[in-house]
Parts: C-alpha cells; sequence; structure tokens
C-alpha cells in the first residue's frame, strides 16, 4: 500500500511537471503593420532561436513555465527586449519593430522600402504609400540627391520623367514644367511658397532635403484649386528633414569649379534620457561663381526642427527652414535672328550682357507646427499650420532688341519687389482598415483654410545704352547713385476654404475603389480694382485598383481642378463666364520586385481644358473686351519609370516621357501648335555600383538625361503678340540636348568618406529660355569634390 502511494505521487508529479510546459509564438510588424520575414527572434537564456516566416510569424514550444528574455533583430530596424512570462499552455506575443534609422544605407534611391515617405501625407492626405495611389507620384530620397551631388531643384527632379525646367528666368529663380504644363507649384512641407500665379519658381538648399515628392496631373483634391498656370500639370513638394532619436550627425566640405566653396552640417539626436524630445539641425553655406564672368552668388540656409512625444498616441513636431539667397541674375545670350529661325548666339563666356551691380536677393522663412494623434488602432487626428514668408528684391538689366539690327540690343534696367506671405491651417481625420461589414475603409474627411498676402512693386524701365553682342559690353552702370522712377504698385488678398473627404474602399484582395470631393471656396482682392472676387467649386475624383497579384496594381482615375482666377469675365451679355476647368483621365500600372527593392511605372494621361475664358477680337485682331466660352487644350502621354536595386549592389533609376501637347480650337493660337517650351520626349536614367571584396567601400555612378526639341514661343494665329512673338509666324525649335554625369564615391571607414562630381562630362551645351527675354545655357563641364565625416 505504501509503495503503491509512492507510485501515485510520482507519477502525480510527472504529469504536473509535463503540463507544465508551453509554446510561445507570434508576429512580427513594423510601424506601419507591414510583415518583417527573416527577423532573428532569440531566448536569451538558452540561446534558442528562430526565424519568422515570410508572414512574420515565429514559435517556440516545449517551454518550461516561467520568465524569458526575448531578443529580435532584423536589417534596417532597430533591436528590441521584452521579458516575456510563460504560465499557461499557449501564450501569444506580437512585436513591433522601429526603423533603424541609423542605417542610411538602407534607404534606397526611390525612399524607404516598405515605409510611406516623409510628409507625403502631407501632399496626399491619405496614409498610403505611393503604389497605393491613383496618380502618379514619384519620390526622389536624400541617398540619390546625395550619389549624384544635386544642389538645385532641376538637378533632382531630372530623375522624373516628364518632369524638366521651363525657365530660370536669368538663373534667378527654378520654374518646372510637368505634362505641358507651364510653371507648376512648387510646394514646402505641403504649403505654397510662391503664391504667384505664373508659377516662376522658388529657390532652396539641398541639405535640408530629406525627399521630394512629384504629384503629376490635377491635384485639386487636396490642393485646392487651380490658381496658377501649371498648376494643372501636378505639384512639387520639397520635403526637409526631421529629428531623429538616435544620435548622430555629419559635417561635409565641397569645392569645385568656379570657386564653388560649400561646407554643411547635419545634427540629430534625443535631448532627454527618456528618449521622448529629439531635435535636429542642419545648415549650408555657398559662395560661387560662374562660367560666365562677372557673375558670382553666395547664400546661407538653416533648418532646425524639434520633435516631442508628448505620449504613446501623441507627436508635436516643430520645423523652421530659412533660405538667404543673394546672386548676380544672367540675362544669357541672344537670338541672332527673327522668331521663326534658329539662331542662338555662343555668347563668349567672358562676355556679360548685364551690369556689374545687377543683383536678386530672396529670404524665405518657412514654419511648420504638426500634431498627430492616434485616437485608437483605427483613427487618428493630424493638425498641421504652415507659414511662408518670402522677400524678393530684383535688380537688374532687360534687352530689347532693334528693328534694324539682330546683333545690337537697346538695354534699360529697373527693379521689382515682391513680400508674399502665405499661411495654411490643415486638420485631418483618418481612418485606417476601417471595416463595414465585409468591406474595409481607408479614408479622410477634412479641412484646410490658406491666406495669402502679396505686395509688389516695379520701377519704371530706364534705357541705359545700346549694345553690340559681337563688340566690347561696358558693365558699370553709368550712374550707380541714381534713383530708378516709380513705376506701378499692387497689394492683393487671397482667402481659401476647403472641405474634402476621400474614401479608398477594399473590396477583396484583388480591387479597391477610390472616392473623393472638394469644396473650395476663393476670395480675392486687389488694390487696382475694386471690390472682392469670390467663387467657389467642387472638384470629384474617383479610381480604381486592381491587382491581380500581390505585386502588381493596375490603376485608373478620373480628376479634375477648376480655375477661379478668370471666372468674372464678361460675356457679350454682360454674363460672369465662371471657372474655366482641367479633366485628367489617368491609367496604367505600379508593380514592384524582388521584396520591393525594384518598381516599374507605366502611366498613361489625358488633360483636356473645354471651358476656357477666351478673349474675342474683330476681324482686325483687336480686343473687343468681352470673352467667351469655348476652346480645347489637350495635353496626353505616356511616362516609364523603373527604379529601384537590381542586383544587392547596383541601384537604377530610369524613365521616359512622351507627352503630346496642342491648342486646340482656340482664339489666340494657331491649331495644333504646342505651347511654349514643351519637349516631345524627355529620358533619364541613372546607375550605381557598389564595390565588394578588396574594393569595399567604393561606388560609382552615371546618369544621362535627355531633353528634346520644344518651341521657344507660342504661335500666335494673329491676336498675341507677347513677348517675341510675330503673328502668324511659326517659331523655332529649341535644339535637344543630352548631358552626361559621373560620379565616384569611397569610404574609408564608418566616419570618413570622399566624392568626385563630373557634371557634363562631354561638355555638351543645351538651352532653356523664357521667350526671347532669357535666353540661358546649361551649365558646361564642371568638377567638384566632397569630404564628408559621420558621427
Amino acid at each position: 500500500m505504501k509503495l503503491l502511494s509512492i507510485l501515485l505521487l510520482s507519477l502525480f508529479f510527472s504529469l504536473t511537471t509535463l503540463a507544465q510546459n508551453g509554446t510561445l509564438k507570434g508576429t512580427v510588424t513594423d510601424e506601419n503593420n507591414n510583415l518583417v520575414a527573416h527577423a532573428n527572434v532569440i531566448i536569451a537564456e538558452s540561446n534558442q532561436s528562430t526565424i519568422t516566416d515570410t508572414s512574420g510569424n515565429y514559435e517556440f514550444t516545449n517551454l518550461s513555465y516561467g520568465k524569458y528574455t526575448l531578443k529580435i533583430t532584423s536589417l534596417s530596424y532597430k533591436t528590441e527586449v521584452i521579458i516575456v512570462t510563460i504560465d499557461k499552455p499557449g501564450t501569444t506575443v506580437n512585436f513591433k519593430l522601429k526603423v533603424n534609422e541609423q542605417m542610411l544605407d538602407e534607404v534606397e534611391v526611390f525612399g524607404k522600402r516598405n515605409k510611406q515617405p516623409e510628409k507625403l501625407q502631407a501632399l496626399t492626405r491619405l496614409p498610403l504609400k505611393p503604389s497605393e495611389q491613383i496618380q502618379s507620384i514619384s519620390i526622389i530620397s536624400s541617398k540619390l540627391i546625395e550619389q549624384q551631388g544635386n544642389l538645385t531643384i532641376s538637378d533632382a527632379t531630372k530623375n522624373v520623367p516628364g518632369v524638366y525646367t521651363f525657365a530660370t528666368y536669368g538663373n534667378k529663380r527654378e520654374s518646372m514644367s510637368s505634362r505641358g504644363f507651364r510653371g507648376i507649384p512648387i510646394l514646402k512641407n505641403g504649403v505654397r511658397v510662391n503664391s504667384d500665379f505664373r508659377g516662376v519658381g522658388i529657390l532652396t538648399d539641398a541639405s535640408g532635403i530629406d525627399n521630394i515628392q512629384v504629384l503629376k496631373g490635377t491635384a485639386a483634391i487636396t490642393q485646392g484649386v487651380a490658381t496658377d498656370i501649371g498648376s494643372p500639370g501636378g505639384v512639387i513638394n520639397i520635403v526637409t528633414k526631421t529629428p531623429k532619436f538616435q544620435s548622430g550627425g555629419e559635417v561635409s566640405l565641397r569645392g569645385g569649379s568656379w570657386g564653388l566653396f560649400r561646407p554643411t552640417f547635419d545634427v540629430y539626436g534625443p535631448i532627454d534620457d527618456n528618449e521622448k524630445i529629439a531635435f535636429r539641425v542642419n545648415g549650408a553655406y555657398e559662395r560661387s561663381d560662374s562660367y560666365r564672368s562677372m557673375i558670382s552668388s553666395e547664400r546661407l540656409y538653416f533648418n532646425p526642427s524639434l520633435q516631442w512625444k508628448a505620449n504613446d498616441k501623441t507627436t508635436i513636431t516643430v520645423e523652421m527652414d530659412y533660405l538667404d539667397d543673394s546672386r548676380t541674375p544672367d540675362l544669357g545670350t541672344v537670338n541672332l535672328a527673327g522668331n521663326d529661325i534658329n539662331a542662338i548666339y555662343d555668347l563668349p563666356h567672358d562676355k556679360f550682357l548685364g551690369f556689374k551691380s545687377d543683383r536678386v536677393s530672396t529670404k524665405n522663412a518657412t514654419y511648420t507646427i504638426r500634431v498627430d494623434r492616434k485616437l485608437n488602432d483605427t483613427f487618428s487626428l493630424r493638425a498641421a499650420y504652415f507659414k511662408s514668408d518670402l522677400a524678393l528684391d530684383d535688380t537688374g538689366a532687360s534687352l530689347s532688341q532693334l528693328a534694324s539690327s539682330f546683333n545690337e540690343r537697346k538695354r534699360s534696367i529697373s527693379n521689382s519687389t515682391r513680400k508674399d506671405v502665405n499661411d495654411v491651417l490643415q486638420l485631418d481625420l483618418v481612418g485606417q482598415d476601417v471595416q463595414t461589414g465585409f468591406v474595409k475603409h481607408t479614408f479622410q474627411a477634412g479641412m484646410d483654410y490658406s491666406s495669402s498676402s502679396v505686395s509688389t512693386t516695379n520701377s519704371k524701365s530706364v534705357a541705359i545704352d545700346t549694345i553690340n553682342v559681337f563688340g566690347s559690353i561696358p558693365n558699370n552702370y553709368p550712374t550707380p547713385n541714381s534713383v530708378l522712377p516709380f513705376g506701378s504698385s499692387e497689394d492683393s488678398k487671397t482667402r481659401a476654404l476647403g472641405l474634402l473627404v476621400q474614401d479608398m474602399i477594399t473590396w477583396n484582395k484583388w480591387l479597391k475603389t477610390f472616392v473623393g470631393l472638394r469644396y473650395s471656396s476663393v476670395e480675392i482682392t486687389k488694390s487696382s480694382t475694386v471690390g472682392t472676387q469670390r467663387n467657389d467649386a467642387w472638384n470629384p475624383l474617383a479610381g480604381l485598383i486592381i491587382s491581380p497579384t500581390r505585386n502588381i496594381n493596375l490603376f485608373g482615375s478620373y480628376t479634375n481642378s477648376s480655375n477661379p482666377r478668370s471666372a468674372t469675365l464678361l460675356s457679350k451679355d454682360g454674363e460672369e463666364l465662371g471657372n474655366e476647368r482641367w479633366d485628367q483621365f489617368e491609367a496604367g500600372f505600379k508593380t514592384t520586385w524582388i521584396n520591393d527593392r525594384l518598381r516599374f511605372n507605366l502611366t498613361l494621361f489625358k488633360i483636356n481644358n473645354k471651358d476656357m475664358n477666351l478673349p474675342v477680337y474683330d476681324e482686325n485682331w483687336v480686343a473687343t473686351g468681352y470673352y467667351q466660352k469655348g476652346g480645347n487644350d489637350e495635353r496626353k502621354g505616356i511616362e516609364v519609370e523603373l527604379s529601384g536595386r537590381i542586383l544587392e549592389n547596383l541601384e537604377v533609376i530610369t524613365g521616359y516621357s512622351y507627352i503630346d501637347a496642342q491648342y486646340k480650337e482656340h482664339t489666340a493660337y494657331v491649331y495644333n501648335s504646342s505651347p511654349l517650351n514643351t519637349p516631345k520626349h524627355t529620358f533619364n536614367a541613372w546607375a550605381n555600383y557598389t564595390f565588394t571584396g578588396n574594393l569595399k567601400g567604393l561606388s560609382l555612378g552615371a546618369g544621362a538625361y535627355y531633353t528634346g526639341k520644344r518651341p521657344m514661343n507660342d504661335w500666335s494665329a494673329g491676336a498675341v503678340t507677347h513677348e517675341g512673338i510675330v503673328p502668324g509666324q511659326k517659331p523655332f525649335d529649341i535644339d535637344a540636348y543630352m548631358n552626361v554625369n559621373v560620379q565616384a564615391a569611397y569610404k574609408f571607414d564608418q566616419h570618413w568618406g570622399v566624392r568626385l562630381f563630373i557634371n557634363n562630362i562631354f561638355n555638351e551645351i543645351g538651352y532653356n529660355a523664357y521667350r526671347t527675354s532669357f535666353i540661358n545655357q546649361t551649365d558646361p563641364r564642371n568638377i567638384s569634390g566632397m569630404l564628408t565625416y559621420r558621427f
């Protein structure tokens, strides 16, 4: 009996021991709920380990009850360590990994893989990656900008098919074009910097750029009505750098051709021990001359920011961006024939057609406060206030052609100033993966309020002398202390309110539909006119995405935008004609390959403006002062884009665009003629190879950029005589050109590195022009080198 009791007691304890073994399993994702495959999950006490499968799942079996230290590691993510208690047969623990921002080399040329680009929501207002959007969106990452040594918006955006320089207005600003529309708006952190409707562009500094986002086509849902000439072509959003919660930074020094001297710095990290507050400060100083005599530039750039994680659900970010740029405007060269003949003069580089005292000053400060509040796992609130303060002061020469000579020009001088203040408030309620029945919704409902105040002055243009471009050019202004006579001034104020809603509906794993609607109200008051012009508009969006496989998205969309700028123009009957409107149809596919390392996109687009307010002329082409509805401006084309890593150590970014832009039924321009400066073909290609083995640390890159021929000016049917246009005379085409750039970089260790840039290695000269006022050549061959220290 005693023996039996002992045996039963032993059996009880054995069963109890067996019952005290359990399993541990779970899923590993990142902060955006993307599954993390091939992550290492380690039990520190026993050094047991496993690797997550393609669905991010891991599992340990037959673990005794007790406490364990789990360590989760994965490339590009911060290591997570957590204490887990196993006190039941089955325990589930899921992990969210944070991106390791120090792993900068893991940033792809198109941005961070599997992560939404920084501040893309300021542009699209929806928490979706570019591949999930129903419009063409291209991202230029800081890594690509660093590889290529880009210093301007034009340098960087030449990597986007169909985006090209419209004009530099004498190398004073950067005005970009897309899809045949001139001067598309350039935003900074989602806000307008310059509210000039002509889209004359801005300047910025590359040292503060985190990424550049290019949304092509109409953006009325998120950006409001199209008050710019180029708005239907898209927008370019310059995104500045933001704080990091790991300490680090870098300093660099770059020097090169034409006296380039450019030191930069970037410092970031947490402020407190709890890593709740982080900062970032970066800046640059640049001093350089030009290939052309008597031209110089100097700038100072400063970009501080602060981020506070108030709690697990609330983040507050404060940013500032300041640029002070002073430079000599360059009139460029002249055309030695009429409007119909390409006879652009290859002006020697030791000749300058302006005055030594010519100068243009640009001061721009932008401020941002963003508050992100997560309400729960599904809903979040986002509020943002943006402010931009731009001041321009431009004194320079201008040229007008004499009727009797093509090589002589009458030279004048004038001054203009512009004070441009913009304020924007955005409020958004965002729902992500909201389940209603068998469908899911990712939606945004929000509002934005913007105001701009613009004050401009213009002096009268004063004739100074007549110059012969073949002869000696006097460059000293004859009366430096004289005062230019007052010409005109104007103050204008604009207020705009927008209410918008967007919804991406996921029906199943292969079908998503988009719907959106925006109401906009705009008021414009000018000191030169009586009263206030007020108009409103409704702009819809509709589209769908079909995903036959996980990595292919076929999409189609319809969007439109309205322009209230000329809505109050009157017909012969005395009625206001109302808004102009652009309709856009877009279709294509977006694909990702090799674990999202490689992306290929193809887009077809067609944009029509059949609702224009056109001037009415009499039989002698004299304007009657009345307007009529009609016309048809059409832009259509194709854009192809391939970017990413073909091999682990080979990065590429390539693109091609075909643009067929034509005036159709128009009262002012010849039927089927193309808008000025619109190339039918553009092409870009860049490849960067990183060596391994004995050459580890070395990388080589090369790129080619082609801009096709394009009309120098508009082709007037008889009414328009603006700046070099001769009615009825077909303007000549500016020649196509292609520039080839190369770079080499070497990392000595984790701290020190050098880069060498050779741009336009074959010294091919092309031109970009604004009508006949500014004909500026591209930079000839130039070389620069940069030394960088990272810490």
